[in-house]
């Protein structure tokens, strides 16, 4: 086929879920000349770099797009401002490129390819104890609506836009081009995370090789993933620092893990040597999880004990009093709407652990919800100590790590906040 290299078409058969042996060429698929025109001064946000267009921002269309297209946009006047995905809601296009450019094989790699040096740059690839990270952190290298984390030679890939979605086979391809025998597994973990009214049908699945499971080190701790029944993409990559942190303040504590999916902080205070670690979380696979990841790193001696139930529950129940807690709950907030009722779940939880709390203890609070920004966050822990009657002060003030990299021209993509608390 003109213009499909060789090389190309015998990676495409050796990776699964490619029905016919074609090439995918991305040019044909996406450039189909739809342009989107914006009202006059909804470009502003464009011209500083911002990736989101929204649909209250867009005068005209030509053509009728279908979600997942690639788009042009253009100011008022026509004039070129970017290159986007197109998609259905209130965000309608995610941009991509700012440069009139084609959108072929050699601009995904090149993406790819930015992404890779970048956390090799960090040292990602070449610490001795350390073998997991993210390999790609939407808008923030980006690609937006793309996800991907790397366990140990499996890459996890998450889409979040359609767009992203349809190029997933493509960017499998690549990213084993690019990291050749350091990828051994792709997994497609796209299925709840795509918009629903798109109606793809999707399933998760092997792109590339199979291992349902792994084990990783972070850091010297080990940690099985299991990326196809875990949550998100198998384990929560955010935390590292975080949860290297933990272990400073963990010595001879006693501790409790909330919302502690499948045991990272646990880990981390037992290896640092707590005299008992409690780990709480509703999902009874979760416990059993972290369990195993104890077992894993210290044997069947460990003055750990999981308890599969609810965080206000365990509060309400339990006569201990911890010298370290951590809350790491779930995004309480997924769109502005639950906004209110994610302040006052914040404010609720965090009120639980202070009054559960030693004198001289340490509290690490989080919220990864984007719609919650760092000083309504600030704002729901305040009001939970002055209700729990206690005196806090701010240790630290925590966000993601390094290879979550937030663009500056997109603050949305802070999504992580945390607060380390001494509480008298």
């Amino acid at each position: 086929m003109p213009g499909c290299p060789s090389e190309y078409i015998t990676d495409c058969w050796k990776l699964k879920r490619l029905p016919d042996p074609i090439c995918l060429s991305i040019e044909n698929l996406e450039m189909n000349n739809i342009k989107i025109t914006l009202k006059s001064g909804k470009e502003q946000s464009i011209r500083r770099f911002h990736p989101w267009i929204f649909s209250g921002a867009i005068k005209e269309m030509i053509g009728q797009p279908e979600e997942g297209d690639v788009v042009e946009v253009c100011d008022n006047h026509e004039e070129f401002l970017a290159l986007g995905h197109f998609q259905v809601g209130s965000i309608a296009v995610r941009i991509f490129s700012f440069e009139k450019v084609r959108i072929d094989d050699i601009f995904w790699k090149n993406k790819l390819k930015s992404a890779v040096h970048f956390r090799q740059q960090l040292g990602f690839f070449d610490h001795p104890e350390l073998n997991v990270c993210r390999l790609v952190h939407g808008e923030g290298d980006g690609m937006p609506g793309l996800i991907i984390d790397f366990y140990n030679g499996t890459a996890v890939i998450q889409a979040h836009s359609v767009g992203m979605y349809l190029l997933r086979e493509k960017l499998a391809v690549l990213l084993k081009q690019i990291l050749k025998e350091k990828i051994t597994a792709i997994y497609d973990k796209s299925e709840g995370t795509l918009p629903f009214k798109a109606n793809l049908n999707p399933k998760d699945g092997y792109l590339l090789g199979g291992n349902s499971e792994g084990m990783v080190t972070e850091y010297g701790h080990k940690f099985l993933i299991d990326w196809e029944a875990g949550q998100k993409t198998g384990f929560f990559v955010d935390q590292r620092e975080n949860r290297k942190l933990v272990a400073g303040y963990s010595k001879g504590k006693k501790v409790c893990n909330v919302f502690g999916y499948t045991g990272g902080f646990s880990i981390y205070a037992l290896k640092a040597g707590a005299t008992l670690v409690h780990s709480v979380d509703a999902s009874k696979p979760a416990i059993e999880q972290t369990n195993k990841n104890v077992v894993l790193n210290f044997g069947d001696n460990a003055p750990h004990e999981g308890f599969a139930m609810d965080a206000f529950d365990f509060f309400n129940q339990t006569s201990e009093k911890y010298d370290v807690i951590i809350l790491d709950p779930p995004a309480f907030a997924k769109h502005q709407k639950a906004l209110n009722n994610a302040l006052q779940g914040y404010k609720r939880i965090n009120q639980k652990a202070l009054e559960q709390i030693k004198p001289g203890g340490i509290l690490f609070t989080f919220s990864c919800s984007q719609a919650v920004s760092k000083e309504e966050f600030r704002k729901s822990v305040f009001a939970a100590s002055a209700n729990a009657r206690r005196n806090v002060r701010i240790l630290h003030q925590l966000s993601q790590p390094a290879d979550h990299p937030i663009s500056i021209y997109h603050p949305e993509s802070e999504y992580l906040k945390g607060l380390v608390l001494f509480v008298e």
